[in-house]
């Protein structure tokens, strides 16, 4: 194009120069004769072509270009369209790669060579799902990061999800398929658009619980529509599925996996699933037929050691006094265990005051197992006994340190844990963290790192820090989180106020204010956004106390109530606001009656959020504008704040005055209920249906409790719960 309209503007030129020069010779020019009057129109003739040629060829490349140019629109508004229909499906952030989890570059060569083998088989027959597990300190974690870094550098399809124990509060097990469908759609064009297409034609599965309709709906449909599509190999990595909490946390997921769905998963799909042998897992896996299972604990010693002490060498590399001798004692120390050959690196490099790396590497040789200790649990109690002795002040401020740090329901940053330190009751606890936890970055992340979350780098610290037969008198309680309710209280009073990011106008939605998250991150501070997740959690963990009290009645006694909501909408969580006012209203149950008007007050707010949590998920001023006016005028809620927001709008006739008789909706089933019935502590229904499946509800947050229980061959005439509340009966 760029060529074209250069030589068009030549041509101009040319035949404006022609122009000129004639008129300068118009004269003379008519009494030469018709001879050269014919040379000149044939010079003109010559400059019209030539501009009209290129003329032309500027309409035929403008034609081209509008083409490529529209179908780029349509293009773009495909993506667009997709992306509308893939928005507000349940995403696990965080859970994805960690390139620095990788293996250390040429080590575990045997197994990755295994694996990668096994991902590119042709081999119509071959296992869809690989089962690698070991027992703790194996590298599971290390291989299957470096199994996803591959594919990721290779640009083929894939997903990689990982659990992990300091984030079992997210109830990342109702959020794995949606995460991975999102992110196979993020890789392969053509799983996004039929997965775009299966979303558009049933908006509600975007939101569903059920990991079974997820199952079918996000992986399964999309993968039989694009058959034969992809190109070469499509991998998911599911890491750690050990760390997702109790058992019937990853049920479903163990079902799903190995059922005759995952077996006849298409000839190009794999499933790379990494775990410690846990009982319900190794049962599950046994039975699978289309299962491989490779175990990190039968690989030869020779492999090991020859991995492990290319690690160990590099961890320990230019230290002085430290040798090829001294290393190699390191790797047979080990006992195969990577994650303890880190830590040993870990302790032997300079940490502590007045210790040489060589008298660390003593200190560390030194160790020997003991009785019913394993050699990574006796290194673990080193490196807090060198750091963190067992009497006097530092150690108070470890149990406190460490309590706060274990009890946390997500993992903060060191400013975030120290802000919440700061509102702790006592003064003399108003410490900088780093005073103890500087000592810990063996078994620490975030330490040194203050971007990161402090964080064990290894779950069996955690496990460790959690048995006190294991851990002795550095074992942590978390049996009271008193001082996390006192803190996260004291966060919200001191913090909560009308608007907090400052939104403009109700006419636009969440997504649409282009800024939101920059306002988040800016007005809603780390330890802001915990204490408004989490303060009822605390709270339930305690026992009753009058000063607590007092606190909760400061918040949802006062317009601070409708403050503390808005920040839920803004982060997007208006759902747990109906699972925190619960733990408070059974919180205060078990105190004194003093506190009626609150527990009044608290059931004022779970029918609030249940009947206006639409509009305030959509745009949070709608917290104001379409929710406030319309709760009814003899409620206590009512009588609290309208007198607070007198600029609000009011229902003068016509309104409510009393919250609708009917409390809760719970939608599933496709064909009519035939029975239902409370658990006994009335936190659960069953209900048996015509469409032959059971169901389980929790009655706080309206939702399906996992997935639809199946396996009646007609309807399902009734249900019930064991008087434990721990087994469902049911008949058809």
């Amino acid at each position: 194009m760029q060529e074209t309209l250069r030589k068009i503007s030549q041509e101009m030129s040319a035949t404006a120069l022609f122009v000129v020069k004639y008129c300068q010779k118009k004269n003379f020019l008519v009494r030469i004769g018709d001879r050269l009057v014919s040379d000149l129109q044939t010079v003109a003739q010559g400059h019209v072509k030539n501009l009209g040629d290129l003329m032309q060829q500027y309409r035929d490349r403008t034609m081209r270009d509008i083409q490529i140019n529209v179908y780029h629109v349509l293009d773009d508004m495909y993506h667009v369209r997709e992306d509308l229909n893939l928005e507000g499906m349940a995403y696990a952030a965080g859970a994805g790669l960690n390139t620095t989890k990788k293996c250390l570059e040429r080590t575990r060569r045997e197994i990755l060579k295994d694996i990668t083998q096994w991902i590119t088989s042709r081999d119509v027959n071959a296992p869809r799902i690989l089962w690698l597990h070991g027992q703790a300190g194996r590298g599971k974690s290390a291989i299957a990061h470096t199994i996803g870094s591959l594919i990721q550098d290779m640009g083929a399809p894939g997903a990689c999800f990982c659990f992990a124990r300091d984030r079992q509060s997210e109830r990342r097990e109702e959020k794995i398929l949606t995460t991975i469908a999102r992110d196979l759609a993020d890789r392969e064009p053509a799983f996004r658009r039929a997965l775009s297409d299966i979303v558009s034609n049933n908006l509600a599965l975007k939101t569903t619980c059920d990991v079974v309709q997820q199952w079918k709906q996000f992986i399964l449909q999309p993968l039989s529509k694009i058959s034969g599509e992809i190109v070469g190999n499509v991998v998911v990595i599911i890491d750690a599925l050990d760390e997702s909490g109790e058992d019937k946390s990853r049920a479903d997921i163990l079902r799903l996996l190995t059922s005759a769905d995952a077996a006849g998963l298409p000839t190009n799909f794999r499933i790379l699933l990494t775990s410690r042998p846990l009982p319900d897992i190794v049962r599950a896996m046994a039975a699978a037929p289309h299962v491989k299972a490779t175990s990190l604990d039968d690989i030869p010693w020779e492999l090991v050691e020859r991995d492990i002490k290319s690690f160990v060498s590099k961890g320990l590399e230019g230290l002085p006094e430290i040798g090829v001798e001294e290393v190699q004692y390191v790797v047979n120390k080990s006992g195969g265990l990577f994650e303890w050959a880190r830590v040993a690196c870990e302790f032997i490099r300079p940490n502590k005051a007045g210790a040489t790396p060589k008298e660390n590497y003593d200190d560390l040789m030194a160790l020997e197992d003991e009785e019913g200790k394993t050699l990574l649990d006796t290194t673990y109690f080193t490196i807090l006994k060198t750091g963190i002795p067992r009497t006097g002040t530092r150690f108070k401020r470890y149990r406190s340190v460490m309590c706060q740090v274990v009890m946390t329901l997500e993992p903060l940053t060191m400013t975030a844990l120290n802000c919440i330190r700061k509102k702790i009751p006592n003064k003399q606890d108003h410490y900088d963290m780093n005073l103890i936890l500087e000592f810990m970055s063996p078994v620490l992340g975030g330490v040194v790192d203050r971007s990161s979350p402090v964080r064990p780098l290894h779950a069996s610290f955690y496990d460790f820090l959690m048995d006190p037969l294991r851990s002795g008198d550095y074992s942590i309680d978390t049996s009271d989180a008193k001082d996390l309710a006192f803190t996260t209280l004291r966060i919200l009073r001191d913090n909560l106020r009308f608007n907090i990011c400052e939104l403009e106008s109700s006419y636009l939605a969440n997504t649409e204010v282009s800024d939101l998250s920059e306002r988040i991150n800016k007005k809603i501070p780390p330890h802001l956004s915990y204490s408004s997740q989490f303060w009822a959690q605390h709270l339930e963990k305690t026992e009753f106390d009058l000063e607590l009290a007092g606190q909760v009645r400061d918040i949802i006694g006062s317009e601070k109530i409708l403050f503390w909501m808005e920040i839920l909408s803004l982060l997007g969580r208006v759902g747990k606001g109906v699972s925190a006012l619960a733990c408070v209203r059974r919180w205060l149950l078990k105190g004194s009656n003093d506190f009626e008007d609150t527990l009044r007050l608290a059931e004022d707010g779970i029918k609030f959020i249940e009947n206006f949590i639409s509009p305030m998920l959509h745009s949070t001023p709608h917290l104001y504008v379409s929710g406030l006016p319309f709760v009814p005028s003899n409620t206590l809620l009512s009588g609290v704040v309208m007198p607070k927001l007198r600029s609000s709008a009011r229902i003068h006739v016509g309104g409510l005055k009393a919250w609708p008789l009917v409390q809760l909706l719970l939608q599933g089933h496709t064909e009519c209920v035939t029975s239902a019935g409370f658990s006994p502590d009335g936190k659960r229904i069953v209900s048996g249906s015509w469409d032959k499946t059971v169901r389980v509800w929790d009655v706080e947050g309206g939702v399906q409790i996992g997935s639809p229980l199946q396996g009646h061959t007609e309807y399902v005439s009734s249900v019930g719960f064991s008087p434990d509340g721990k087994r469902i009966v049911s008949g058809s």
